[in-house]
């Protein structure tokens, strides 16, 4: 345990019994301890296996790697269709995880196995992502808006990509663009 890390298991009081036994079941399979994102995230030689996080509805277990993961029993959840590598199983109470604590130990020796393995996910490359039409006008008419975009890293690419998209209206749509521009020309994410 990481007395850094305490904090959060003290502070969540709705999913307090829950989150304390995943911390128990992942401690258990050797893993370390650390606060990332402001959640617990569990490593194995400093690359991230498992995240704890709640949520109004549940708490969970985040597999970062989770889509390699052989889903024997079906409880791994892809949290959006954006969502191309983490995987979530999903808790609503303590028995619940306490019934499945040995598939959860199977699962995350299983993504230890994946990460000394070196095994990476195939993420889909930034150009078979939809660019909106209201950020294509711009970089057609903007060759400088082009460049920078283009310069960005293809993470970055696909965060403002997706962030553009989100809105059913155009308007919002234009306003994010807009909004965004200035970033992009200075070579940043979205979140940077």
């Amino acid at each position: 345990m990481n007395p850094k890390v305490d904090w959060y298991f003290t502070k969540e009081k709705k999913w307090q019994e829950e989150i304390e036994k995943l911390r128990e079941i992942v401690l258990d399979c050797q893993l370390t301890e650390d606060l990332k994102w402001g959640c617990p995230c569990y490593t194995f030689q400093d690359n991230n296996i498992v995240l704890i996080h709640v949520f109004k509805e549940y708490c969970a277990l985040l597999f970062f790697k989770g889509a390699l993961l052989n889903d024997t029993e079906s409880i791994l959840i892809q949290q959006t269709k954006n969502v191309q590598s983490a995987r979530q199983m999903r808790f609503t109470d303590l028995p619940e995880i306490e019934e499945l604590e040995s598939v959860i130990k199977a699962y995350i020796y299983e993504a230890i196995e994946i990460e000394k393995a070196g095994l990476k996910v195939t993420l889909k490359p930034t150009s078979e992502y939809d660019v909106p039409e209201e950020f294509q006008k711009k970089l057609d008419n903007d060759k400088d808006l082009k460049t920078a975009f283009e310069a960005l890293t293809p993470g970055r690419q696909r965060g403002y990509l997706f962030y553009f998209s989100q809105p059913k209206l155009s308007k919002i749509r234009k306003s994010r663009i807009e909004k965004s521009i200035p970033q992009i020309l200075d070579g940043k994410g979205i979140n940077d």
